[in-house]
C-alpha cells in the first residue's frame, strides 16, 4: 500500500488533533462524557458549569455524596452548605482527574473576589480537600477573580503555599500585566465575552477570526508575555466561533466547550500555527509596571473590561446561590427523611 503523503494525512486529520499539536486542549466542562470523548490535556469548571452537571441524573450521587459529607461536618446550616459546595466542586474535579492526564481547575466562590485573605483560606480548603482524596496540589489550579484582590491572593497562594492558581475573568491589559509580576501560575482571558462587548456596544455583528477584538486581546498578551519571558502562561477561554479557536493556534493552552470540540473534530481543514514565541520577541510592545495605583487606573480606561469583569463576577456569584438554593432543598429534605 502507497504511503499517505503529509498534505493528505493533513487533511484527513481533525483541526482538533491538528490544533492539539501547537496548543494544549483543555476541556471546558463538568461533564464527564464529553471529557471522556475529546480526550484534552486539563479541564477547567467555574460554578455555571458545576450547577450545570449537578442537575444532570447522572450525576446526583455526587450532589448526594457531597451533601452527607455537609451535614456529618456540623455546624450552622450556612457552614454546612459552604461545605457541601467545597466538596462538591471538589468531587467534580476528582472525577475529572480520572479522564484527563494533566490538571483541572476548581473556582474560588466568586462572591470572595474583593477579600483577599478569604480567598485565600477558601482555597487551601479546597487543596485540603483534594489531598484528602489523595490528590497533590500540582493536578489542581484554583481559579481566582482578576480583581486586585485576586492577583494579590494568587501571588500570595504560589509563592507562601505552592498553590498554582489560574487567573479568570481577565479582560484587560491591565490584568495580564499585573498577573505576570505576580508570578501566577495561569491565565484565561476571555475571547468571547469580549466580542460579545464589541457587538453589543458598535451594532457591529461580524468580525473575521483576526480581527475578533477577543482574538487581539489574546494575541497581544501572549506576545508581551514570551517577549519579556514571564513563567505565566496564557489559556485562551470563553470561545464563540471555532474561527476564534483556529486565530489563537499556538496559544500556551486553550480552553474549548464540548460543542465548540466536537465541530473541530469534524472539521477537516488546515490548521496553522499563528502565535509563537520567534514573532513574540519581535513585536514592538513595551514592557510595563503597574503597582495598586497604576493598575486600578489603566483598568479602569477599559470600559469593555471593567463592565465584563463585574458582569462576570454578578453570573458567577448568581449561579453559587442557584446551586446553594438546590443544596439547601436537597439537605431539607434529607432531614426530614425524605
Amino acid at each position: 500500500m502507497a504511503s499517505v503523503s503529509p498534505d493528505k494525512r493533513r487533511k484527513m486529520e481533525s483541526a482538533l488533533n491538528q490544533l492539539k499539536k501547537y496548543t494544549v486542549v483543555v476541556a471546558d466542562t463538568g461533564d464527564f462524557n464529553a471529557i471522556e470523548e475529546y480526550k484534552p490535556q486539563d479541564a477547567t469548571t467555574n460554578p455555571s458549569l458545576i450547577l450545570a452537571a449537578a442537575k444532570m441524573p447522572a450525576y446526583q450521587h455526587i450532589v448526594d455524596q457531597a451533601i452527607k459529607y455537609g451535614i456529618a461536618k456540623g455546624g450552622t446550616e450556612e457552614e454546612q452548605v459552604t461545605n457541601i459546595m467545597d466538596k462538591l466542586f471538589v468531587s467534580f474535579g476528582l472525577e475529572i482527574l480520572k479522564k484527563i492526564p494533566g490538571r483541572v481547575s476548581t473556582e474560588v466562590d466568586a462572591r470572595l473576589s474583593y477579600d483577599k485573605d478569604e480567598m485565600v483560606a477558601r482555597a487551601l480548603r479546597l487543596i485540603a480537600l483534594y489531598e484528602e482524596a489523595g490528590i497533590g496540589k500540582e493536578r489542581i489550579l484554583i481559579k481566582l477573580s482578576s480583581t486586585w484582590e485576586g492577583i494579590q491572593a494568587g501571588k500570595e497562594l504560589e509563592e507562601k503555599h505552592g498553590v498554582h492558581c489560574n487567573m479568570t475573568l481577565l479582560f484587560s491589559f491591565a490584568q495580564a500585566v499585573a498577573c505576570a509580576e505576580a508570578k501566577v501560575t495561569l491565565i484565561s482571558p476571555f475571547v468571547g465575552r469580549i466580542l460579545d462587548w464589541y457587538k453589543e456596544s458598535t451594532g457591529r455583528q461580524s468580525y473575521e477570526p483576526h480581527e475578533d477584538p477577543g482574538v487581539v486581546s489574546v494575541t497581544k498578551i501572549y506576545n508581551y508575555y514570551k517577549k519579556f519571558g514571564y513563567s505565566t502562561v496564557v489559556m485562551g477561554a470563553s470561545f464563540r466561533n471555532t474561527g476564534e479557536v483556529k486565530a489563537l493556534a499556538g496559544c500556551d493552552l486553550l480552553t474549548i466547550s464540548p460543542s465548540l470540540l466536537g465541530e473541530l473534530s469534524q472539521d477537516h481543514g488546515t490548521i496553522k500555527e499563528l502565535l509563537n514565541e520567534k514573532n513574540a520577541k519581535d513585536c514592538d510592545l513595551e514592557k510595563v509596571h503597574l503597582d495598586e495605583k497604576a493598575f486600578r487606573w489603566e483598568h479602569n480606561e477599559d470600559r469593555m473590561a471593567v463592565e465584563k469583569l463585574s458582569d462576570g463576577i454578578r453570573k458567577f456569584a448568581a449561579d453559587a446561590v442557584k446551586l446553594e438554593t438546590m443544596i439547601k432543598e436537597k439537605v431539607l429534605n434529607v432531614k426530614n427523611g425524605q
